[in-house]
């Protein structure tokens, strides 16, 4: 199957992402399930007049175009005509050269939070019109309208992540070379559910601390960052603390609040990402799933049962107490 993979407005964040895939790595993963890169703007070694032929060859029917892979939202300014980012030496935007291959394509892939929903590039009074491919924020229609489907009848494939993580990416594309990824394997979002069924909150290293409510207050401290330090992981997709992320890391086991980078609008949460918002005291974000009376109610109950070894630990840079000892009855 072969990919043509576009870069948009965006960081490149996510083929850095990519590039971290471990054991085997991105090209032999692919390469082995008959994944090939037509072009990839970063990694390719074609250049001008061959990229041009390329995509006029897409364009004609005489290149076949299995997967498009869009990486960055779409610009859509000045005033609706793309113009704010042209494809280098084609006289086209990059709005026009989507709109023009999509079509084309069996599967259309966004890659990344800019691409499925505008990201952080639509951020700050979104000056550009930041769009993303099928989405613009949280509503269906963006660069592509909202019924759009690609050949083989499925919507824009939202693999979000800011960056996306590498396996979210690959596993995709192999879904995808199977023919294993159907409709019903998407969220309400469009996003994969073997990753977007999970909650950032699921296995996370803090989840101890979490149980108790024993919370840090400052960065670098070991304890729960929900209550005071802005984590969201109890709301967010991704099975970032199950898989982890190069050898095994992730942004709460780092010491890093979640942000709910897999999100629409997550760029702009109007408070600071290192702070919780509160109301009277209660964190405005709770978990996605319990109801608020329940959330207090429990609350009290953990805090009052708070193991020390966990309250002073919640509060220090590292393990201050140590798990007690059981001695054997005989």
């Amino acid at each position: 199957m072969n990919i043509l993979w576009l870069q948009s407005a965006g960081c490149g964040g996510c083929t850095m992402s990519l590039l971290c895939a471990e054991g085997p790595g991105v090209f032999d993963l692919l390469g082995d399930a008959g994944l090939n890169f037509l072009w990839h703007p970063s990694l390719s070694e074609q250049t001008g007049g061959e990229v041009r032929r390329l995509l006029a060859a897409i364009e004609d029917g005489s290149q076949p175009l299995d997967i498009l892979c869009i990486e960055g939202s779409i610009l859509t300014g000045p005033k609706g005509t793309g113009k704010f980012q042209m494809l280098a030496g084609t006289g086209r935007s990059m709005l026009d050269w989507v709109r023009s291959l999509a079509p084309l394509a069996g599967h259309v892939v966004a890659v990344g939070t800019c691409a499925t929903y505008g990201g952080m590039t639509s951020a700050g009074g979104n000056p550009s019109g930041a769009i993303g491919v099928q989405y613009d924020g949280s509503y269906p229609g963006g660069a592509l309208p909202a019924e759009f489907r690609g050949r083989a009848g499925l919507p824009v494939i939202n693999v979000a992540g800011c960056p996306t993580h590498p396996d979210w990416v690959t596993e995709t594309l192999l879904l995808i070379a199977a023919d294993s990824l159907g409709a019903a394997d998407l969220d309400g979002l469009n996003r994969p559910l073997f990753y977007a069924e999970n909650l950032v909150h699921h296995a996370c290293s803090r989840n101890e601390f979490y149980e108790y409510k024993a919370s840090a207050e400052k960065p670098g401290q070991l304890g729960c960052m929900m209550e005071h330090l802005g984590c969201v992981g109890t709301q967010a997709v991704g099975d970032c603390n199950i898989r982890g992320w190069n050898g095994g890391s992730s942004c709460t086991k780092a010491g890093y609040a979640c942000i709910d980078c897999t999100a629409p609008e997550f760029e702009e949460p109007h408070h600071p990402f290192s702070q919780t918002p509160k109301f009277a005291g209660i964190p405005v974000g709770l978990p996605s799933d319990m109801p608020k009376a329940w959330f207090m109610a429990l609350a009290s109950l953990s805090k009052a049962a708070t193991p020390k070894r966990l309250a002073e630990n919640a509060v220090a840079d590292r393990v201050q107490v140590t798990p007690t000892l059981r001695r054997d009855k005989k």
